[in-house]
């Protein structure tokens, strides 16, 4: 993947009011934003958010037991804006239940997971919900992304790889297996495509298996302008989990249990994730042969790797 180096980071605007949606009435959009102790960019990212031009949404946080001033910030905004929906729950239910929580909760036609402590680009919305809009067929929308190097203040520009455009699914499933980025699992997603799919899961790269298992359903589109901003810093929760285990046990605390959830299990529910994701998939049986080909495809490529590296004589 290339990238393109910029000092620049879209600031926020005043929107104007396009007509937010009414307590009692159904938004177009759900925004879900799973947080646990984010009090140190999550009032930013709040405000990014309800500064979009695009107004008809809901904005539900669960926050996952917090023990920093998290709470607090999300009160404060549920009590500026009646868009926010502020949920906490009794315990840390892990990153897999929260992100799972806030879209059980969500009422809209559309959603997006947002993080607390990214930044979004104010016609970010508006313009993936355009070009949804635009496109019926589509099942999700999104833009380019660029990282901010919370240590340098640089931003990177990266292109978007990914062939989730392209009209078979089995091509779009290839591109999937094969190819990195595109942070689609935080695009704008039709919310009755979202629910035929498994929900997040914790074994290792299970967002991977989330991402493949929409474009199997349909393909996505995307917004040639980098409106997501990710922001990378020493504090987040990708950090510090240096192992498989601590990978998964982040996002459901049972995976660290060595018995019943040892390492080959969390690896191996991965490609068994494909396979699920295939087998469900609305496809006919030449589409979804094709799409199991490439998986086999796939998994040898990976285990021939495995094994070069092994001896010293893969490259990456």
């Amino acid at each position: 993947m290339s990238a393109q180096r910029t000092s620049a980071v879209p600031g926020p605007r005043t929107a104007p009011d396009l007509g937010r949606p009414q307590p009692d009435r159904r938004p177009r959009l759900s925004i879900g934003l799973p947080v646990y102790n984010g009090q140190r960019y999550l009032a930013e990212a709040l405000q990014r958010l309800l500064d979009q031009s695009f107004t008809d949404f809901e904005l539900v946080i669960s926050d996952n037991g917090s023990t920093d001033a998290t709470q607090e910030i999300c009160r404060a905004a549920a009590a500026r804006d009646p868009r926010v929906r502020y949920v906490r729950q009794p315990r840390n239910i892990g990153l897999a239940g929260n992100h799972n929580a806030v879209f059980d909760l969500a009422r809209g036609e559309l959603f997006k997971w947002a993080a607390d402590d990214d930044l979004y680009d104010p016609d970010l919305l508006a313009r993936c919900v355009a070009a949804l809009d635009d496109t019926p067929d589509a099942v999700l929308a999104h833009c380019y992304t660029a990282i901010l190097d919370e240590s340098t203040g640089e931003t990177i520009r990266l292109d978007y790889p990914l062939a989730s455009t392209a009209q078979r699914a089995a091509d779009r499933f290839r591109s999937l297996l094969w190819d990195d980025g595109g942070d689609d699992d935080y695009g704008v997603i039709r919310s009755e495509v979202l629910r035929r799919v498994r929900p997040y899961d914790s074994y290792y790269n299970a967002d991977r298996t989330l991402v493949a298992e929409l474009a199997l359903h349909g393909r996505f589109v995307q917004v040639p302008d980098w409106l997501y901003v990710r922001r990378e810093h020493d504090a987040q929760s990708s950090r510090g989990r240096r192992d498989i285990r601590g990978f998964c046990a982040s996002y459901d605390e049972r995976r660290a249990d060595r018995w019943r959830h040892p390492v080959i299990r969390l690896l191996a529910e991965y490609p068994w994730g494909y396979v699920r994701a295939i087998h469900g998939a609305p496809l006919r049986r030449r589409e979804k042969v094709a799409c199991y080909g490439h998986l086999v495809g796939w998994l040898v490529g990976r285990t021939v790797r495995s094994a070069m590296r092994g001896v010293g004589g893969a490259p990456r």
